[in-house]
């Protein structure tokens, strides 16, 4: 129950900082991709089926808010979380590399989805332009944020990890 209320309130945290205070810091109206992190995050710290749910309700909070179709963040940020969390056995918390390069991968694909199925769907068909004006700074600023957000999502799910040890050894 523990990691529930932390997961949600990281959640709620970083929509938040999403929606407004980076919309404040917005470089040329781009801002970083704060859910991409979490929802990537904890997809290879905790595994496919969190990845998922984290990344579903993420997305379902985009939806809410911001989009023109209940569902389609929702969808989109599920499989990103659910595609992270193949990598989970691959991860070790010491080495941001592999971290880096999924949160990447994971902005890079959440951009070209949002391309194909927002823009080029409805006839707009500059794609450079939105990839040199909207995808690649967005990947860079999401990248730098992600330096440092990381590492407070990793002490988070840390700690977690060891009160849920405790925690089962008391029952044991």
């Amino acid at each position: 129950m523990r990691r529930k209320i932390a997961v949600f309130i990281i959640i709620v945290l970083c929509f938040l900082l999403q929606s407004t205070l980076f919309q404040a810091w917005a470089f040329a109206s781009i801002s970083p991709n704060l859910l991409i992190v979490v929802t990537s995050s904890f997809g290879f710290m905790r595994g496919r089926k969190e990845g998922m749910w984290i990344g579903f309700f993420c997305g379902l909070l985009l939806d809410i808010f911001f989009g023109s179709v209940i569902g389609f963040y929702a969808l989109v940020y599920m499989y990103i979380g659910y595609l992270n969390g193949f990598f989970r056995k691959r991860f070790f918390p010491e080495d941001i590399k592999l971290p880096i390069i999924l949160i990447s991968a994971s902005d890079l694909a959440y951009s070209l989805m949002v391309y194909l199925f927002l823009f080029l769907l409805r006839g707009k068909f500059q794609f450079f332009y939105y990839l040199r004006h909207i995808i690649l700074p967005e990947l860079v600023y999401t990248i730098v944020v992600t330096v440092f957000l990381y590492f407070i999502i990793l002490k988070i799910n840390q700690k977690l990890e060891e009160i849920e040890r405790r925690s089962a050894g008391k029952f044991v």
